[in-house]
């Protein structure tokens, strides 16, 4: 065979070989893990994470970053116990590409040490613990959500500001609720409020009465809450029932209130949250969003339902950032690192710790929506204490 013989049936091989690699990963399908409560307390947001990560890869043809998309799901039943252990099904047996979830922060926590180990990306799609993009920080680790400081802290300034001297606090006590409170208390008692008392009720305990009879006997100027779901319901309900609403406001973050408002009855109207999403928003994004999300789903969009559309958001920038191709892992985080996302909440970034740097609302519960009154913490960082990114 002459040299140039040589040259054309090597090119002609490498050509084929590449032609073939493309077409394998044209065929390739983007694995999505969905870890996600579906049972219990925090079902309802599970359902709309699900839901809003799903309608955006409809809205895309049913493809992320040009690829068609299956689904890996797993019911973590809000259970810390079993985390470990669901995520590594979906990473070690079912080889997907990418971890979406959760709504508890224990689950989440276990759920990014596997995601790191593996060096699997995954996208916190709720769970607000402040170390997920704190402490134990990662390349691998993003949220399209907020942490625990984000809409508390801003809640803490917008008291102090309103002139509110003394507080009681209620949680559950695990990492999220205190860490709710603790971002409270930081802006609260820097703009010179008091907490005068700290209560905590085991999760996933709805027995309210004590830390009720205890806040009419300290007569505070106001409560601030964590409570969330079919838990948080109850508290508004039983508070009211207590008749303390008409004398004590009661506050909270966003979630106190977001999903949960028809199981409140009356007793939720008027109440006052923090959050980075609000009914009655002027965004464009939002309009098309929530008609899309009530034609498929028969139902209002949720914080939740937005958080897990801005997920898919997410990976979807990364992997067009990688061509498609979810093994170019250094080319998706400096996608998703890099992009904007044009939410429904309003356009927001990513912070160097993966945390979104975002608007926060006061939102007021009115004729059963959350009603937007006005950005309090317009472009809020979180402070990712510990992150060494």
């Amino acid at each position: 065979m002459t040299p140039t013989a040589k040259t054309t049936a090597l090119l002609t091989l490498s050509l084929a070989c590449l032609a073939s690699t493309t077409s394998a990963l044209a065929n390739d399908k983007i694995k999505v893990g969905l870890m996600l409560p579906y049972t219990g307390t925090y079902a309802a947001l599970g359902n709309a994470m699900t839901n809003g990560f799903k309608q955006y890869v409809e809205e895309n043809g049913g493809k992320l970053g040009g690829r068609e998309v299956e689904y890996a799901v797993v019911d973590d039943e809000s259970n810390p116990a079993k985390a470990t252990e669901n995520a590594r099904k979906l990473v070690s047996r079912e080889k997907v590409d990418v971890l979406i979830g959760t709504a508890h922060s224990g689950v989440a926590l276990a759920m990014a040490k596997v995601a790191r180990d593996s060096k699997t990306i995954m996208i916190a799609s709720n769970a607000g613990a402040n170390d997920l993009t704190g402490v134990q920080c990662s390349p691998y680790v993003f949220r399209s959500s907020f942490s625990a400081w984000q809409p508390s802290y801003a809640m803490g300034e917008a008291l102090a500001k309103k002139g509110v001297k003394t507080v009681a606090t209620v949680t559950w006590k695990y990492s999220f609720g205190e860490e709710s409170v603790q971002g409270f208390k930081e802006a609260f008692e820097k703009g010179g409020g008091k907490i005068v008392k700290d209560m905590t009720l085991p999760f996933p305990n709805v027995e309210f009465q004590p830390f009720l009879t205890e806040i009419a006997s300290l007569k505070p100027d106001a409560v601030f809450v964590f409570f969330a779901g079919a838990g948080a319901a109850k508290f508004v309900s039983d508070y009211a029932a207590a008749g303390l609403k008409s004398n004590i406001p009661l506050y909270g973050p966003g979630f106190l209130t977001d999903g949960n408002l028809d199981a409140m009855g009356g007793a939720g109207e008027g109440l006052l949250t923090t959050l980075h999403y609000a009914d009655g928003l002027s965004h464009a994004k939002d309009a098309d969003f929530r008609a899309k999300y009530e034609a498929a789903y028969k139902m209002q969009p949720d914080v939740y339902a937005v958080q897990g559309y801005d997920a898919a958001q997410m990976y979807d920038a990364g992997l067009k950032a990688a061509n498609g191709d979810p093994r170019k892992k250094e080319d998706v985080i400096k996608g998703m690192e890099t992009a904007t996302i044009d939410s429904p909440r309003g356009t927001f970034t990513l912070s160097k710790a993966h945390n979104p740097v975002q608007d926060i609302y006061m939102r007021q519960v009115k004729n059963g929506s959350n009603m937007v009154l006005e950005v309090v913490s317009p472009q809020l960082e979180d402070p990712a204490r510990g992150c060494k990114l």
